[in-house]
């Protein structure tokens, strides 16, 4: 009988409680509603339609003073974690992230509630974020990395794939979201595919990746579609 493999040694890696992430074109700070909550707001409200909220289980605010009370609600919680990704060259909060479902005894963690206005949409700078969460997460010793969303957010599903992370199946009428049904689509790297990756994100943030007209030579998707993993449920079938 097959009972899984046997794992030995394995060290609770950290909470990611209280710690800032540096990078060359953002970097995350932990949220903080008297320094970040004016500059975020300003650059949400960039999105007038408010679709960017669209999947998110709260938002979109119309004023400065609930999106604050909404802030100060998470500002301090354990799980999720909250960071402020701000844009070095213009010192600027530009968006939001977390690290959730934390499980150190496991070595699970996720990344969600993220949020990325117009200022840093499809830009290097949520690109950057995303890898600067990812790495620490594994170097500080997490085995596997989960990204979730709503099954029929096509833009987040395809980011997830884009940044390595594999499809890993739907969980159907998984909850009830703003009054609707929401089916979830889970995505997942683990620490085995992290080295491999990891050579995927530096070589597309490299200064030589970028072309005259500022756009990558080689795509991050390009780059990584061939890691991702291709579930085959054929051996659990009779």
């Amino acid at each position: 009988m097959n009972l899984g493999a046997e794992i030995d040694g394995f060290v609770p890696p950290p909470h990611p409680a209280n710690m800032m992430l540096e990078g060359v074109f953002a970097s995350l700070h932990p949220l903080s509603v008297a320094s970040h909550a004016d500059q975020l707001f300003d650059a949400f409200q960039k999105d007038e339609s408010g679709m960017n909220w669209s999947y998110l289980s709260y938002g979109p605010f119309t004023s400065l003073q609930s999106f604050k009370t909404w802030l100060a609600s998470v500002e301090n919680l354990d799980d999720p974690v909250f960071f402020t990704v701000m844009d070095n060259a213009n010192k600027q909060a530009v968006g939001l992230t977390s690290f959730l479902r934390i499980t150190p005894e496991h070595g699970s963690i996720e990344v969600g509630h993220i949020h990325f206005s117009p200022l840093m949409q499809n830009t290097i700078l949520g690109t950057e974020a995303m890898y600067m969460m990812m790495r620490w997460a594994f170097q500080a010793g997490y085995r596997r990395y989960e990204w979730k969303c709503n099954a029929l957010n096509r833009k987040s599903r395809n980011a997830a794939q884009r940044l390595g992370l594999s499809y890993e199946g739907v969980f159907r009428q998984h909850y009830i979201h703003k009054g609707r049904n929401r089916d979830t689509a889970w995505f997942a790297a683990i620490d085995t595919e992290w080295p491999a990756l990891k050579r995927c994100f530096e070589r597309y943030l490299d200064p030589d990746n970028m072309g005259e007209d500022n756009r990558p030579k080689s795509s991050l998707t390009s780059l990584t579609r061939p890691l991702l993993f291709k579930t085959d449920t054929s051996e659990f079938c009779d």
